[in-house]
């Protein structure tokens, strides 16, 4: 399904369900995504990663809500399920989604700015970067006897600072291999948009609007 369609109805769907109340519908939902998410072969490390902890926080959740007394039972259901609904929609699209194709989608089919489809793309790419960057920020800091936890202000006016000095080397980059804002561009991948795209898409929503609707509990 192409990368934007597939963000949009994720999005609509995940709004629609945080102003109802209606489990039945969450219930459905995280069936369709955990049978995608074993017919795209997700390995089962990651989705054991992805049920255990909305299941550990949706607990706690229930558990201290139910302390207070003033929760019905049907609504302990709606924010138990929903909050599985969330993680799960959320790693059917990561999972099944590449950054790259994404990018492109957006620039392509959603008309988004070049230079923010490829900020977007820069910022995905330099995670890893980042990480290793805070590790040699504490790392020095130990060595002046300095400890810098991960709620330390410090660690993160310091990476803040370095990443300034990315994103312009970045935009020197993009600069020297022929980038101009605004100019017209052509794609050496075009990400296309079938027809059967937008009806599984209309589809989906429409089935959706039925079970949120339709006076199921």
């Amino acid at each position: 399904m192409n990368p934007t369609l597939k963000l949009a109805l994720v999005l609509i769907i995940a709004l629609e369900i945080s102003f109802t109340q209606v489990w039945t519908v969450n219930v459905v939902l995280l069936v369709v995504c955990f049978i995608l998410m074993i017919a795209y072969r997700v390995k089962l490390k990651r989705l054991l990663w992805l049920t255990l902890v909305p299941l550990f926080f949706a607990t706690a959740l229930v558990w201290s809500l139910s302390l207070q007394g003033s929760a019905s039972t049907h609504f302990l259901i709606v924010i138990f399920t929903r909050m599985f609904v969330y993680v799960y929609m959320g790693g059917v699209f990561t999972q099944t989604t590449e950054p790259l194709m994404l990018t492109r989608s957006l620039e392509q089919n959603a008309k988004l700015p070049s230079k923010f489809a490829y900020g977007f793309l820069a910022a995905f790419n330099l995670m890893p970067k980042i990480r290793t960057e805070v590790a040699t920020i504490r790392a020095a800091a130990l060595m002046r006897g300095q400890v810098l936890h991960v709620w330390s202000p410090q660690l993160y006016f310091k990476v803040i600072l370095v990443a300034m000095n990315w994103s312009d080397q970045l935009a020197s980059a993009m600069a020297s291999h022929g980038f101009v804002e605004g100019a017209p561009r052509t794609h050496a991948v075009t990400v296309p948009l079938p027809k059967w795209n937008w009806w599984v898409c209309g589809m989906s929503l429409v089935a959706v609007q039925l079970g949120l609707f339709w006076g199921l509990p």
